[in-house]
């Protein structure tokens, strides 16, 4: 991505991400239209409510990965081979250990943060039994995401894209099997995901091993050598702590979401889903922006990283409004394939209308806050996140939708939650324009 227009490079690079993050994203919507369509709306909102616990507990994970695809990115840019090679060995080595760490806790804390959450008791031991499902085999979902990092911090997102499909496409079958023939009900899809992600972890391994033309993989590197350890820390730490913070957040309020009840909580649901797929864009290109920035700054390109961080953010911005546009049109034939209820199908719509005006500034969040992390300046974004989940997001759902309580909806208005984050996100937008318009990400590089 050192060369050539670079508009053309971060869309080139993108395209596959973003093919990748929408095969991603069918894990967990798939997951839902299964357990919806062959279970019922309790078990939807089940496999939702479990969401944010899961988050909670995979921030190690979060922050390893953005560690590692920065330090990747940069020196291999730089084509610094050893340090490549080393860093690649420091982060495998410290995700096995993260791994464990998760593998151990999760099952011990997961009806704990249930209650806490006051999780309707109707679907509160399907959520346990997902969750504990998920734990068990976290790895294959920790090794798939940080190798598919490391490729495309190699400039490869292709291959990651295609191991990503295969895996997709077995969780979709294992899914329909175990729930469907085998009647494993909510745990069925959790470990269909499990197994699937193991498969195209094993994959990116191999990959990864293959490509002796930029670094090698010897034993000795995957002892954390102290510089690698502190760099990883410094760059994968704060991503870490925005994740744990932002999940956090995504705690206290699906608390206030399960207060509304489980059709809430369905509805709730559906809307995420569609929305995950509708931020794609803002993800890949955001993702895309930090390989850009992380491989022209190693080269020492300041310059064509300004140039590509402005057309490119326009680029983005121009992608979500199509596809916006597209999801508010056929959005409900959509939310037809979680749900056969027609009450869920239409209050899920006008959830998603609601949002749809956020989707553009959160393409300038993701691609801005993209090329700082790419820079090394992984502490803006951080603070960013910070302010936008916990001092605006989450006051402001508890108090809109308490000023909107009756007689008649004593927890007041539903809508009220979707409200509150769109203004988070119009805000957030803004704060980081402003933060990358001072500049000072440019001296955060490690090289």
């Amino acid at each position: 991505m050192t060369k050539g227009d670079p508009v053309r490079q971060i869309v080139k690079f993108m395209i596959p991400m973003l093919i990748g993050n929408v095969f991603q994203q069918l894990y967990n919507t798939v997951d839902s239209i299964v357990v919806g369509k062959y279970i019922g709306d309790n078990a939807l909102a089940a496999v939702g409510s479990a969401s944010p616990v899961l988050n909670l507990l995979l921030v190690l994970f979060m922050g390893i990965s953005v560690g590692t695809g920065i330090m990747v990115s940069q020196y291999f840019g730089a084509r610094q081979r050893d340090s490549l090679s080393r860093s690649i060995g420091t982060c495998l080595t410290m995700m096995f250990v993260a791994s464990l760490i998760v593998m151990v806790i999760g099952p011990l804390v997961t009806m704990p943060l249930l209650k806490i959450l006051n999780t309707p008791a109707e679907i509160i031991n399907w959520c346990d039994a997902y969750l504990k499902t998920i734990f068990i085999g976290v790895a294959g979902c920790a090794f798939y995401n940080i190798l598919g990092g490391m490729l495309r911090g190699l400039g490869d997102s292709a291959s990651a894209l295609v191991y990503l499909i295969i895996a997709t496409i077995l969780n979709i079958f294992l899914d329909i099997f175990f729930v469907a023939n085998l009647g494993l009900g909510v745990p069925g899809v959790a470990l269909a995901t499990v197994i699937a992600q193991t498969i195209s972890a094993v994959l990116s391994f191999f990959k990864l091993r293959s490509r002796t033309d930029c670094f090698d993989m010897k034993a000795e590197y995957l002892i954390p050598g102290r510089k690698y350890l502190m760099e990883l820390l410094r760059l994968g730490l704060p991503s870490g702590i925005t994740q744990a913070i932002f999940s956090l957040s995504m705690v206290v309020v699906q608390s206030l979401t399960n207060s509304f009840g489980p059709m809430c909580i369905a509805t709730n649901v559906i809307v995420m889903r569609i929305d995950g797929f509708v931020m794609m864009p803002a993800f890949s290109f955001g993702a895309a922006m930090t390989t850009f920035a992380g491989q022209n700054i190693g080269a020492g390109q300041m310059k064509r990283v300004e140039d590509g961080s402005k057309r490119g953010t326009l680029v983005a911005m121009a992608t979500s409004a199509v596809i916006t546009v597209l999801i508010l049109i056929f959005g409900k034939y959509l939310m037809a394939l979680f749900t056969n209820t027609d009450e869920l199908i239409e209050q899920s719509y006008h959830m998603m209308m609601i949002l749809g005006f956020g989707y553009i500034a959160m393409e300038v969040t993701q691609c801005l806050q993209g090329i700082m992390r790419g820079a090394g300046d992984t502490m803006a974004p951080m603070w960013l996140s910070m302010i936008s989940t916990v001092v605006i997001r989450v006051p402001l759902a508890y108090l809109m939708t308490w000023m909107t309580r009756s007689p008649a909806e004593p927890h007041g208005h539903f809508y009220m939650m979707f409200v509150s984050l769109l203004v988070t996100w119009l805000i957030g937008a803004a704060m980081t324009y402003g933060v990358y318009r001072t500049g000072r990400w440019k001296n955060k590089a490690i090289i």
